[in-house]
């Protein structure tokens, strides 16, 4: 049996038509009913990503974004966001990243990586790749990481970061203020029967590139580990 149906899809498509706290409070039950969905799903890929990591202690309720929007400071007035998602986060300092799902009709993913992550990790990051980038380079060109998630994502500058050549060899990777991966699935493919199954497998795909992002944040350029 299937965690995520048409219970939650129909939901959140009628709900991107009906953004509204009216629209919104007479259809709270079928929120409750989708919501349901989506901590089974939660707690599934909890269980499923516990097998191959260890994750912090977290629960569906702690995984979970919540459905409304904050938008003091967005032109975006919309209360409520019309998909669901989730972000599982790595448990201590020798696990850096995090797992991220989003259900959305016609947009669902899940991948995992660093979303704009502070600037002193940025340029030590940079760094790091301009003195030894093989081990990113060869982690992220695994066939079966290529296959699931194809090129890194994420938000990038314009030209070279300062300090750093506009020849450089690695550029691109330079390049990169997020490092991310993502990969996508169809509405049938959300409603399977094994799809939290293929999402953890996924999941499991980017602890390479996981592992030597975290060398690279807890250790110095001499590679000591920074204390």
């Amino acid at each position: 049996m299937s965690i995520i149906t048409n219970v939650t899809f129909d939901f959140l498509k009628e709900l991107k038509k009906n953004n509204n706290r009216d629209w919104f409070n007479e259809n709270k039950k079928r929120y409750q009913a989708s919501h349901k969905e989506m901590e089974a799903l939660a707690e599934e890929l909890i269980a499923r990503v516990n097998k191959f990591d260890v994750l912090e202690e977290v629960s569906a309720k702690k995984v979970l974004f919540r459905i409304y929007r904050d938008v003091r400071f967005s032109k975006n007035k919309e209360p409520y966001k019309t998909n669901r998602s989730g972000h599982l986060v790595r448990k201590g300092a020798e696990r850096r990243g995090g797992f991220y799902f989003s259900i959305e009709p016609g947009n669902s993913m899940i991948g995992g990586g660093f979303y704009q992550p502070e600037s002193s990790d940025l340029n030590h990051l940079r760094e790091q790749i301009d003195l030894h980038s093989e081990p990113l380079k060869k982690a992220i060109a695994q066939k079966n990481f290529k296959a699931a998630f194809g090129e890194m994502l994420g938000e990038k500058l314009k030209t070279q970061p300062r300090g750093f050549d506009k020849d450089h060899p690695d550029l691109e990777l330079l390049r990169h203020k997020s490092f991310y991966f993502m990969k996508t699935f169809s509405d049938k493919e959300v409603m399977s029967e094994d799809f939290p199954k293929v999402a953890a497998d996924s999941f499991k795909l980017l602890l390479p590139f996981f592992d030597v992002m975290t060398e690279y944040l807890t250790t110095d350029l001499n590679g000591s580990p920074i204390v």
